[in-house]
Protein backbone atom coordinates (compact mmCIF):
# COMPACT_ATOMS: atom_id res chain seq x y z
CA UNK A 1 0.00 0.00 0.00
CA UNK A 2 1.35 3.50 -1.21
CA UNK A 3 1.71 5.97 1.15
CA UNK A 4 -1.06 7.96 -0.41
CA UNK A 5 -3.42 5.17 -0.74
CA UNK A 6 -2.88 4.94 3.46
CA UNK A 7 -3.47 8.24 3.82
CA UNK A 8 -6.80 8.23 2.11
CA UNK A 9 -7.82 5.06 3.53
CA UNK A 10 -7.23 6.09 7.39
CA UNK A 11 -9.20 9.25 6.32
CA UNK A 12 -12.26 7.37 5.11
CA UNK A 13 -12.05 5.48 7.91
CA UNK A 14 -11.83 8.56 10.23
CA UNK A 15 -14.69 9.85 8.66
CA UNK A 16 -17.01 7.31 9.04
CA UNK A 17 -16.41 7.03 12.56
CA UNK A 18 -16.90 10.59 13.40
CA UNK A 19 -19.53 10.40 11.66
CA UNK A 20 -21.12 8.35 14.54
CA UNK A 21 -19.68 10.49 17.11
CA UNK A 22 -21.19 13.39 15.18
CA UNK A 23 -24.57 11.76 15.41
CA UNK A 24 -24.24 11.39 19.35
CA UNK A 25 -22.15 14.89 19.83
CA UNK A 26 -25.07 17.15 18.02
CA UNK A 27 -27.14 15.75 21.24
CA UNK A 28 -25.00 16.62 23.99
CA UNK A 29 -24.69 20.20 22.20
CA UNK A 30 -28.51 20.70 21.46
CA UNK A 31 -29.16 20.04 25.30
CA UNK A 32 -26.62 22.38 26.22
CA UNK A 33 -27.65 25.31 23.95
CA UNK A 34 -31.48 25.01 25.46
CA UNK A 35 -30.59 24.25 28.62
CA UNK A 36 -26.89 25.30 29.69
CA UNK A 37 -25.59 22.08 31.07
CA UNK A 38 -24.35 18.61 29.97
CA UNK A 39 -26.91 15.37 29.50
CA UNK A 40 -24.46 12.92 31.14
CA UNK A 41 -27.25 10.18 30.40
CA UNK A 42 -27.19 11.08 26.44
CA UNK A 43 -24.20 7.80 25.98
CA UNK A 44 -26.57 5.47 27.98
CA UNK A 45 -29.50 6.51 25.37
CA UNK A 46 -27.21 5.25 22.37
CA UNK A 47 -26.52 1.98 24.11
CA UNK A 48 -30.55 1.79 24.29
CA UNK A 49 -30.63 2.33 20.98
CA UNK A 50 -28.33 -0.73 20.04
CA UNK A 51 -30.21 -3.13 22.20
CA UNK A 52 -33.26 -2.07 20.68
CA UNK A 53 -31.84 -2.32 17.04
CA UNK A 54 -30.13 -6.07 17.88
CA UNK A 55 -33.86 -7.12 19.37
CA UNK A 56 -35.43 -6.20 16.66
CA UNK A 57 -33.39 -7.45 13.89
CA UNK A 58 -32.29 -10.27 15.47
CA UNK A 59 -35.91 -11.66 17.09
CA UNK A 60 -38.82 -9.97 15.36
CA UNK A 61 -37.86 -9.34 11.64
CA UNK A 62 -35.03 -12.23 11.51
CA UNK A 63 -36.61 -13.77 8.23
CA UNK A 64 -37.81 -10.21 6.31
CA UNK A 65 -35.59 -8.57 3.72
CA UNK A 66 -32.82 -6.89 4.35
CA UNK A 67 -34.18 -3.35 3.67
CA UNK A 68 -36.91 -4.21 5.56
CA UNK A 69 -35.14 -5.53 8.47
CA UNK A 70 -32.74 -2.79 8.79
CA UNK A 71 -34.71 -0.01 7.94
CA UNK A 72 -37.92 -0.64 9.92
CA UNK A 73 -34.64 -1.94 13.05
CA UNK A 74 -33.02 1.84 12.35
CA UNK A 75 -36.90 3.32 12.64
CA UNK A 76 -37.33 1.48 16.00
CA UNK A 77 -34.41 2.57 17.88
CA UNK A 78 -34.70 6.05 16.85
CA UNK A 79 -38.52 5.80 18.03
CA UNK A 80 -37.52 3.95 21.44
CA UNK A 81 -34.95 6.39 21.78
CA UNK A 82 -36.68 9.47 20.91
CA UNK A 83 -39.29 8.22 23.88
CA UNK A 84 -37.12 7.21 26.29
CA UNK A 85 -35.42 10.95 25.94
CA UNK A 86 -38.69 12.59 26.08
CA UNK A 87 -39.36 10.91 29.08
CA UNK A 88 -36.33 11.41 30.93
CA UNK A 89 -36.75 15.14 30.80
CA UNK A 90 -40.19 15.02 31.76
CA UNK A 91 -39.21 12.79 34.55
CA UNK A 92 -36.29 14.08 36.03
CA UNK A 93 -35.06 17.69 34.58
CA UNK A 94 -38.30 19.36 34.20
CA UNK A 95 -38.95 19.24 38.05
CA UNK A 96 -36.09 21.18 38.47
CA UNK A 97 -36.28 23.84 35.93
CA UNK A 98 -40.21 24.14 37.44
CA UNK A 99 -40.81 22.18 40.68
CA UNK A 100 -42.80 19.77 41.30
CA UNK A 101 -47.17 19.67 40.90
CA UNK A 102 -49.50 17.01 40.58
CA UNK A 103 -48.24 16.85 36.81
CA UNK A 104 -45.53 15.52 37.86
CA UNK A 105 -47.36 12.78 39.12
CA UNK A 106 -48.11 10.54 35.80
CA UNK A 107 -44.43 10.28 34.61
CA UNK A 108 -43.25 8.80 38.08
CA UNK A 109 -46.22 6.73 38.01
CA UNK A 110 -45.00 5.10 35.04
CA UNK A 111 -41.39 4.77 36.38
CA UNK A 112 -42.50 3.11 39.56
CA UNK A 113 -45.40 0.65 37.64
CA UNK A 114 -42.73 -0.24 35.45
CA UNK A 115 -40.96 -1.60 38.39
CA UNK A 116 -43.44 -3.32 40.26
CA UNK A 117 -44.61 -4.82 37.04
CA UNK A 118 -40.74 -6.06 36.51
CA UNK A 119 -40.43 -7.42 39.82
CA UNK A 120 -44.61 -8.63 40.22
CA UNK A 121 -43.95 -10.54 36.78
CA UNK A 122 -40.74 -12.49 37.95
CA UNK A 123 -43.31 -14.04 40.50
CA UNK A 124 -46.36 -14.58 38.94
CA UNK A 125 -43.75 -16.11 36.30
CA UNK A 126 -42.49 -18.82 38.79
CA UNK A 127 -46.16 -19.52 40.07
CA UNK A 128 -47.80 -19.90 36.23
CA UNK A 129 -44.75 -20.17 33.81
CA UNK A 130 -47.43 -20.55 31.24
CA UNK A 131 -48.35 -16.83 31.10
CA UNK A 132 -46.92 -15.11 28.20
CA UNK A 133 -44.08 -12.97 29.42
CA UNK A 134 -45.09 -9.58 27.71
CA UNK A 135 -49.06 -9.87 28.20
CA UNK A 136 -47.77 -10.27 31.62
CA UNK A 137 -45.61 -7.11 32.06
CA UNK A 138 -48.06 -4.36 30.36
CA UNK A 139 -50.76 -5.89 32.33
CA UNK A 140 -49.06 -5.55 35.95
CA UNK A 141 -47.43 -2.20 34.68
CA UNK A 142 -51.24 -0.88 33.67
CA UNK A 143 -52.49 -2.05 36.84
CA UNK A 144 -50.27 -0.63 38.76
CA UNK A 145 -49.95 3.12 36.99
CA UNK A 146 -54.00 3.15 37.61
CA UNK A 147 -53.50 2.39 41.30
CA UNK A 148 -50.38 4.95 41.74
CA UNK A 149 -51.77 7.91 39.74
CA UNK A 150 -54.43 8.84 42.87
CA UNK A 151 -51.58 8.27 45.17
CA UNK A 152 -49.19 10.45 44.01
CA UNK A 153 -51.64 13.30 42.83
CA UNK A 154 -52.36 13.64 46.50
CA UNK A 155 -48.49 13.12 47.72
CA UNK A 156 -47.31 15.78 45.38
CA UNK A 157 -50.27 18.47 45.61
CA UNK A 158 -49.00 18.07 49.77
CA UNK A 159 -45.45 18.45 49.14
CA UNK A 160 -45.13 20.74 46.32
CA UNK A 161 -45.71 24.01 47.64
CA UNK A 162 -42.66 23.24 50.12
CA UNK A 163 -40.06 22.07 47.37
CA UNK A 164 -38.68 24.97 45.12
CA UNK A 165 -37.27 24.31 41.81
CA UNK A 166 -33.44 23.80 41.25
CA UNK A 167 -31.86 25.89 38.76
CA UNK A 168 -28.58 25.29 39.49
CA UNK A 169 -26.32 23.67 37.19
CA UNK A 170 -24.88 21.13 39.81
CA UNK A 171 -28.19 19.93 40.88
CA UNK A 172 -28.82 19.39 36.79
CA UNK A 173 -25.11 17.86 36.84
CA UNK A 174 -25.76 15.24 39.37
CA UNK A 175 -29.46 14.37 38.06
CA UNK A 176 -27.83 13.85 34.79
CA UNK A 177 -24.84 11.11 36.46
CA UNK A 178 -27.94 9.51 38.51
CA UNK A 179 -29.95 8.91 35.36
CA UNK A 180 -26.80 7.59 33.41
CA UNK A 181 -26.26 5.44 36.65
CA UNK A 182 -29.39 4.21 36.34
CA UNK A 183 -29.73 3.24 32.60
CA UNK A 184 -26.69 1.61 33.03
CA UNK A 185 -27.62 -0.77 35.97
CA UNK A 186 -31.28 -1.06 34.97
CA UNK A 187 -29.74 -2.33 31.62
CA UNK A 188 -27.38 -5.01 32.85
CA UNK A 189 -30.51 -6.35 34.96
CA UNK A 190 -32.58 -6.25 31.88
CA UNK A 191 -30.15 -6.99 29.18
CA UNK A 192 -27.42 -9.05 31.01
CA UNK A 193 -23.57 -8.75 30.96
CA UNK A 194 -22.66 -10.48 27.83
CA UNK A 195 -21.56 -8.63 25.02
CA UNK A 196 -23.72 -8.87 22.13
CA UNK A 197 -23.38 -8.65 18.34
CA UNK A 198 -25.71 -9.23 15.01
CA UNK A 199 -25.43 -7.35 11.55
CA UNK A 200 -28.34 -7.25 8.90
CA UNK A 201 -28.40 -9.90 6.47
CA UNK A 202 -26.80 -8.78 2.97
CA UNK A 203 -24.90 -6.15 4.29
CA UNK A 204 -21.51 -8.14 4.77
CA UNK A 205 -18.73 -7.90 2.25
CA UNK A 206 -16.25 -5.54 1.17
CA UNK A 207 -16.86 -2.92 -1.36
CA UNK A 208 -13.90 -1.70 -3.06
CA UNK A 209 -13.66 2.03 -4.64
CA UNK A 210 -10.95 2.82 -7.26
CA UNK A 211 -9.80 6.20 -7.63
CA UNK A 212 -7.16 5.37 -10.35
CA UNK A 213 -6.85 2.94 -12.70
CA UNK A 214 -3.70 2.53 -13.68
CA UNK A 215 -1.86 0.23 -15.93
CA UNK A 216 -0.55 -2.51 -13.48
CA UNK A 217 -2.45 -3.34 -10.23
CA UNK A 218 0.42 -1.99 -8.24
CA UNK A 219 -0.64 1.61 -10.30
CA UNK A 220 -3.91 0.97 -9.05
CA UNK A 221 -5.11 3.09 -6.33
CA UNK A 222 -7.93 1.13 -4.80
CA UNK A 223 -9.32 1.99 -1.25
CA UNK A 224 -10.96 -0.41 0.77
CA UNK A 225 -15.03 -0.03 2.90
CA UNK A 226 -17.03 -2.47 3.88
CA UNK A 227 -20.38 -2.38 2.56
CA UNK A 228 -21.77 -1.84 6.35
CA UNK A 229 -19.61 1.05 6.88
CA UNK A 230 -20.57 2.89 3.67
CA UNK A 231 -24.11 2.63 4.36
CA UNK A 232 -23.28 4.11 8.07
CA UNK A 233 -21.84 6.81 6.56
CA UNK A 234 -24.40 7.88 3.98
CA UNK A 235 -26.72 7.33 6.74
CA UNK A 236 -25.01 9.64 9.37
CA UNK A 237 -24.69 11.90 6.33
CA UNK A 238 -28.44 12.37 5.48
CA UNK A 239 -29.42 12.36 9.13
CA UNK A 240 -27.29 15.53 9.91
CA UNK A 241 -28.61 17.68 6.81
CA UNK A 242 -31.88 16.89 7.91
CA UNK A 243 -30.92 18.16 11.16
CA UNK A 244 -29.51 21.15 10.01
CA UNK A 245 -31.98 21.95 7.75
CA UNK A 246 -34.55 21.31 10.57
CA UNK A 247 -32.71 23.67 13.27
CA UNK A 248 -32.05 26.91 10.37
CA UNK A 249 -35.24 26.69 8.11
CA UNK A 250 -38.12 25.52 9.80
CA UNK A 251 -40.68 26.99 12.17
CA UNK A 252 -39.22 24.46 15.09
CA UNK A 253 -35.91 25.37 14.37
CA UNK A 254 -36.74 28.58 15.58
CA UNK A 255 -38.01 27.90 18.19
CA UNK A 256 -35.23 25.72 19.14
CA UNK A 257 -32.82 28.65 18.56
CA UNK A 258 -34.74 31.19 20.61
CA UNK A 259 -35.23 29.62 23.34
CA UNK A 260 -31.60 28.54 23.12
CA UNK A 261 -30.76 32.10 23.05
CA UNK A 262 -33.35 33.40 26.00
CA UNK A 263 -36.07 31.34 27.54
CA UNK A 264 -37.82 34.01 29.17
CA UNK A 265 -38.00 36.17 26.23
CA UNK A 266 -38.74 33.21 23.82
CA UNK A 267 -41.66 32.48 26.59
CA UNK A 268 -42.99 36.08 26.43
CA UNK A 269 -43.22 35.99 22.51
CA UNK A 270 -45.50 32.71 23.01
CA UNK A 271 -42.85 29.69 22.19
CA UNK A 272 -44.13 26.94 24.58
CA UNK A 273 -40.43 25.95 26.10
CA UNK A 274 -41.47 23.15 28.25
CA UNK A 275 -42.44 21.45 24.99
CA UNK A 276 -39.77 22.65 22.64
CA UNK A 277 -37.01 21.68 25.51
CA UNK A 278 -39.02 18.10 25.19
CA UNK A 279 -38.83 18.24 21.37
CA UNK A 280 -34.61 18.76 21.69
CA UNK A 281 -34.60 16.11 23.94
CA UNK A 282 -36.68 13.70 21.46
CA UNK A 283 -34.57 14.88 18.41
CA UNK A 284 -31.49 14.49 20.75
CA UNK A 285 -32.17 11.04 21.69
CA UNK A 286 -33.22 10.13 18.13
CA UNK A 287 -30.00 10.64 16.62
CA UNK A 288 -28.26 8.78 19.28
CA UNK A 289 -30.70 5.39 19.15
CA UNK A 290 -29.78 5.48 14.96
CA UNK A 291 -26.58 6.29 16.05
CA UNK A 292 -26.62 3.01 18.29
CA UNK A 293 -28.10 1.04 15.47
CA UNK A 294 -25.85 1.89 12.84
CA UNK A 295 -22.46 1.40 14.63
CA UNK A 296 -23.39 -2.12 15.70
CA UNK A 297 -25.75 -3.62 13.65
CA UNK A 298 -24.58 -2.97 10.07
CA UNK A 299 -20.54 -3.44 11.16
CA UNK A 300 -21.14 -6.21 13.29
CA UNK A 301 -19.12 -4.11 16.25
CA UNK A 302 -19.72 -6.09 19.82
CA UNK A 303 -21.32 -4.00 22.87
CA UNK A 304 -22.52 -4.34 26.12
CA UNK A 305 -24.66 -2.21 28.53
CA UNK A 306 -21.52 -0.10 29.14
CA UNK A 307 -20.78 0.54 25.24
CA UNK A 308 -22.45 3.83 26.01
CA UNK A 309 -19.51 5.34 28.60
CA UNK A 310 -16.61 5.50 26.25
CA UNK A 311 -18.88 6.59 22.91
CA UNK A 312 -20.67 9.03 25.08
CA UNK A 313 -17.32 10.75 26.42
CA UNK A 314 -15.85 10.85 22.78
CA UNK A 315 -18.66 12.62 21.57
CA UNK A 316 -18.83 14.95 24.15
CA UNK A 317 -15.18 15.44 23.91
CA UNK A 318 -16.21 16.24 19.93
CA UNK A 319 -18.66 18.66 21.09
CA UNK A 320 -16.72 20.80 23.22
CA UNK A 321 -13.87 20.87 20.52
CA UNK A 322 -16.03 21.95 18.21
CA UNK A 323 -18.02 24.50 20.22
CA UNK A 324 -20.84 23.33 22.82
CA UNK A 325 -23.97 24.80 21.71
CA UNK A 326 -23.03 24.78 18.06
CA UNK A 327 -24.28 21.81 15.89
CA UNK A 328 -22.04 22.67 12.89
CA UNK A 329 -18.39 22.91 15.44
CA UNK A 330 -20.14 19.39 17.41
CA UNK A 331 -19.88 17.64 13.57
CA UNK A 332 -16.74 19.23 12.74
CA UNK A 333 -15.42 18.31 16.18
CA UNK A 334 -16.44 14.52 15.99
CA UNK A 335 -15.01 14.47 12.26
CA UNK A 336 -11.78 16.01 13.59
CA UNK A 337 -12.34 13.29 16.63
CA UNK A 338 -12.39 10.16 14.59
CA UNK A 339 -9.61 11.34 11.93
CA UNK A 340 -7.33 11.59 14.98
CA UNK A 341 -7.80 8.22 16.05
CA UNK A 342 -7.52 6.48 12.82
CA UNK A 343 -4.34 8.19 12.07
CA UNK A 344 -2.77 7.71 15.69
CA UNK A 345 -4.14 4.14 15.50
CA UNK A 346 -2.71 3.14 12.31
CA UNK A 347 0.81 4.49 13.09
CA UNK A 348 3.71 3.79 15.55
CA UNK A 349 1.40 5.47 17.64
CA UNK A 350 -1.35 3.00 17.87
CA UNK A 351 -1.33 2.23 21.71
CA UNK A 352 -1.71 6.35 22.40
CA UNK A 353 -4.99 6.72 20.36
CA UNK A 354 -7.24 7.81 23.07
CA UNK A 355 -4.43 9.98 24.19
CA UNK A 356 -4.01 11.36 21.46
CA UNK A 357 -7.43 12.20 20.51
CA UNK A 358 -7.95 14.16 24.27
CA UNK A 359 -4.74 15.97 23.82
CA UNK A 360 -5.86 17.33 20.48
CA UNK A 361 -8.39 19.30 22.66
CA UNK A 362 -6.45 20.09 25.27
CA UNK A 363 -4.47 21.95 23.04
CA UNK A 364 -7.25 23.02 21.10
CA UNK A 365 -9.13 24.23 24.36
CA UNK A 366 -5.89 26.33 25.47
CA UNK A 367 -6.01 28.46 22.31
CA UNK A 368 -9.63 28.64 21.88
CA UNK A 369 -11.68 27.91 25.09
CA UNK A 370 -15.18 27.91 23.64
CA UNK A 371 -13.78 25.59 20.48
CA UNK A 372 -13.33 25.69 17.42
CA UNK A 373 -17.19 27.34 15.96
CA UNK A 374 -17.95 28.50 19.25
CA UNK A 375 -18.77 31.95 20.04
CA UNK A 376 -17.27 34.04 22.80
CA UNK A 377 -19.25 36.04 25.56
CA UNK A 378 -19.16 38.75 28.13
CA UNK A 379 -20.14 37.08 31.57
CA UNK A 380 -21.72 40.45 34.00
CA UNK A 381 -20.58 40.21 37.47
Amino acid sequence: MSAVQGFLQQLINGIQIGSVYALIAVGYTMVYGVLNFINFAHGDVYMVGAYIGFFAASLLLVHTPPIVQGGVSLWLSMLGCALLGVFIERLAYRPLRNGLSEKDAVPWALFWSLYAALFGSIVVRQRAPQLPAWALFITLTLAAFLILIPILRKLLSSISPFIKPAKGRLAALITAIGVSLLLENQGLAVFGADPRAYQIHGVSGETRIVLWKGSTPQNRLTLHISEGELLVLLAAVVLTILLVYLIHKTRLGRAIRAVSYDPDAAALMGVPTDRTIAITFLIGSALAGAAGFLNHLLTHLTFDTNVGIELGLKAFIAAVLGGIGNIEGAVLGALLMGMAETFTGGSVLSSFRDAVAFSILIIVLLFRPTGLLGKGYVEKV
